[in-house]
């Protein structure tokens, strides 16, 4: 769970994505638990089991899944709406972007499923083995991932053809105009056409 995205960022994501208010989607999550099904808008809940002190909830919609994931009791015992104040963050990081056109500096915590012009600096950790894939433009690429970190966390970093060889592990790299995705659950940073990857002297001026 280190660098995954919190229950809270990801049923925010959720709310947003399936027009559903993020109130009656933390209350429908509670009932689940209580009466094992529930509905929130166009989507039903289900409880699907328990582990210790965790609930599996189910997601669907129109009888396809959306989701199926672990949720902690504290996280439904929670006076604020975690939902709620996850909305709030990621609300305030798109002002604050679009009020600038510039790419922002961020550190690893403060980064949100959806942000694009993302600039950031970190620590190559770990640069998984590359794999050669086909393409849905028709040719074949090589494509891996990289763990980087900061200080205030750490994040999977997609990199693709030539991207991969420009960087080392225990290097320190500056990340310019990326964008944050999800994939399989877990955030991760991508670094597209206009996107810049370059290396810096090191973290300890950051």
């Amino acid at each position: 769970m280190r660098n995954k995205t919190s229950p809270g960022e990801y049923l925010a994501f959720l709310s947003t994505k399936y027009e559903v208010d993020a109130d009656s989607l933390f209350h429908a999550l509670i009932s689940a638990e209580e009466n094992r099904k529930s509905k929130c808008g166009n989507l039903s809940i289900e409880c699907r089991g328990k582990q210790r002190n965790k609930i599996i909830l189910l997601i669907t919609k129109d009888s396809k899944v959306v989701a199926q994931f672990p949720v902690s009791r504290e996280f439904l015992l929670e006076q604020n709406n975690p939902i709620k104040d996850a909305q709030k963050a990621d609300v305030l990081c798109r002002h604050l972007m679009k009020k600038d056109k510039e790419p922002h500096s961020f550190q690893i915590k403060d980064l949100r499923i959806g942000m694009k012009k993302v600039s950031l600096k970190a620590e190559v950790i770990e640069i998984a083995k590359p794999m050669l894939v086909f393409t849905r433009f028709g040719n074949y690429a090589t494509v891996t991932n990289a763990l980087i970190a900061d200080k205030t966390g750490q994040i999977k970093l997609c990199l693709w053809n030539e991207q991969i060889d420009s960087i080392s592990i225990g290097e320190t790299i500056q990340i310019e105009n990326a964008s944050i995705s999800t994939f399989r659950g877990e955030r991760q940073l991508r670094i597209g056409k206009k996107g810049i990857l370059h290396r810096v002297e090191s973290m300890i001026a950051n």
